[in-house]
């Protein structure tokens, strides 16, 4: 997960090669690919009830028929326009896609400015309370309250299994959806998770044996370094428990690899992950 060693780690890796910023610095986000046979979408802003108030997020999906659905879990920074444009990129593919503010308790979505990074000390110093004040049991309930709202749309096939996808932070959340509503989830991804095995009794792995799911692990390079048993763990208690699961290592990718808008977005790498999550979702959604 996000922390200071992560952030010292993507300050030596830019330091070391040139970075597109503008003159002040900010970091631009890129722009990702269209994608392929790309469908019509209709984009909203929702409010979503759960036991502790009400969760803003954006919900996209095809303009026309029912669809899978999948839930997107950001990383530390939240809902901010790179995720809302990768969340529109997957309903493009043909998926109802709800991406959410986990901080709702706090504060209303963005909780970052244009430009803004983890790797900041201010924004670090910012963002950091926000994600202590998360707890496993603020995760299940609001995951379930999520899919509850994801079943209830028109554009939902409740027919088919639901996706979650989670980035950083969201890793664990992901895992936590995965066992939360094991009879709805069926495909499950971590892009740069952090946590994801630990020997916390409240370790995401441990509740392995309680999910259905298919899952993608996608590891940053810089965090299986500094975890290297993690992935071991996760492969063990994954084939202890029957589910299939890719754990791969992307050699060069930094922690916070994946979001268009990150000072360390490694474009290839993000796209072999995309890649991967697309037949994952096909495969089980």
């Amino acid at each position: 997960m996000c922390d200071d060693l992560t952030a010292a780690d993507a300050d030596s890796q830019l330091s070391r090669r040139d970075f597109a910023v503008g003159a002040t610095g900010i970091a631009i986000m890129a722009l990702l690919p269209q994608a392929a046979n790309a469908m019509a979408v209709v984009e909203q802003d929702v409010l979503i009830t759960t036991p502790d108030g009400k969760a803003d997020a954006y919900f996209v999906h095809p303009a026309k028929g029912k669809h899978p659905a999948v839930l997107i879990w950001p990383d530390i920074q939240g809902l901010r326009p790179a995720f809302r444009q990768m969340a529109k990129r997957l309903a493009e593919s043909g998926y109802a896609v709800l991406c959410v503010n986990p901080y709702y308790r706090q504060a209303k979505s963005p909780v970052v400015a244009p430009g803004e990074s983890f790797q900041d000390p201010p924004v670090r110093a910012r963002l950091l309370p926000l994600a202590i004040a998360l707890t496993p049991a603020t995760n299940v309930s609001d995951a379930n309250a999520f899919v509850q709202f994801l079943d209830a749309q028109p554009a939902v096939n409740r027919k088919r299994k639901i996706g979650a996808m989670g980035y950083c932070m969201g890793g664990p959340m992901v895992m936590r959806t995965a066992a939360a509503v094991p009879n709805r989830i069926g495909a499950a991804a971590s892009f740069h998770g952090g946590g994801l095995a630990t020997d916390k009794p409240e370790s995401p792995h441990l509740l392995i044996p309680k999910m259905k799911a298919g899952f993608l692990i996608a590891v940053a390079q810089n965090d299986d370094e500094r975890f290297p048993q993690e992935k071991e763990t996760l492969r063990t208690s994954f084939a202890a428990a029957k589910l299939p699961a890719e754990i791969e290592v992307y050699q060069g990718a930094l922690h916070g690899w994946c979001p268009p808008d990150s000072r360390v977005y490694n474009k290839e790498q993000a796209e072999r992950a995309w890649g991967r999550l697309l037949a994952l979702l096909g495969q089980r959604l």
